[in-house]
């Protein structure tokens, strides 16, 4: 097995959570109500603390490989890569837009997670399963908030419906990025440290489709757009980073 494969599957696992945490961490202040703005709130804390978990396992594999002038921190790999060496699904980076959107993208996510998560549990990298095994705990409320909120929305009234769908419309394109696997991805099956993506891509569809119906809606038929987890982003992914990483950039080494 090469060390840069499951280097780059951390990473990568890392991205997704740190770049969704990142936006729904700019609703903070801004819910429709004090409860849900709480709720997605916490969910931000719960996957940027999965993004910190799974840095420091990249950060201590860089630095057992030994090809590195200094030491790697998980800080560095949030703050000081740029947009093309990041790793994460395009769903994830997509801007927030209303409540429904954000919605409905973690949904999506949330599903994805869930049934990835109850896989990794098995991996043959012990980090790896335990941090699956404490994360899915956190992912399986997420799904369950979210759920009830498309659901509630898109069976709600004339207005959130349309807006549901207009989210629908827009989000559906990058679904199909969770389940086509990278390079890396590939190279860590056969030693059953990865997650077969065919394995709960039909558990994904069933489970998005139950709730899809329940909120009336129906996914449209969309071209699916590819490459982040290559490292080819959509324009959405260059200001979250310059916002996210303008302290650390603009201060070198400073510390909390």
């Amino acid at each position: 097995m090469n060390a840069q494969h499951l280097i780059d599957f951390s990473l990568h696992l890392a991205d997704n959570t740190l770049v969704l945490g990142h936006r729904n961490s700019e609703w903070t202040g801004h819910g429709p109500i004090l409860e849900q703005d709480i709720a997605l709130s916490n969910i931000a804390l719960d996957l940027i603390g999965q993004a910190r978990y799974l840095y420091q396992y990249a950060a201590r594999l860089m630095n057992a490989d030994g090809g590195n002038k200094q030491e790697v921190l998980e800080d560095m790999l949030a703050y000081l890569r740029d947009s093309w060496d990041f790793r994460n699904c395009l769903l994830v980076e997509q801007a927030n837009g209303d409540w429904g959107k954000t919605i409905l993208r973690q949904f999506f996510f949330s599903a994805y997670q869930y049934y990835f998560y109850q896989e990794l549990e098995s991996s043959r990298d012990p980090e790896l399963a335990a941090i699956a095994e404490k994360s899915l705990k956190e992912v399986s409320y997420h799904l369950r908030w979210s759920s009830e909120w498309v659901i509630r929305l898109g069976d709600g009234t004339e207005e959130s419906h349309a807006r549901m769908e207009r989210s629908l419309d827009d989000l559906w394109m990058y679904t199909g990025e969770l389940f086509l696997p990278a390079d890396y991805e590939q190279a860590l099956l056969p030693v059953d440290i990865a997650v077969n993506l065919t394995t709960i891509r039909p558990l994904w569809e069933e489970r998005v489709r139950q709730i899809l119906s329940q909120a009336t809606l129906t996914p449209p038929g969309a071209v699916m757009q590819k490459g982040g987890k290559q490292g080819r982003h959509t324009e959405q992914l260059g200001y979250l980073l310059a916002e996210m990483q303008f302290l650390q950039r603009a201060y070198p080494a400073c510390e909390w």
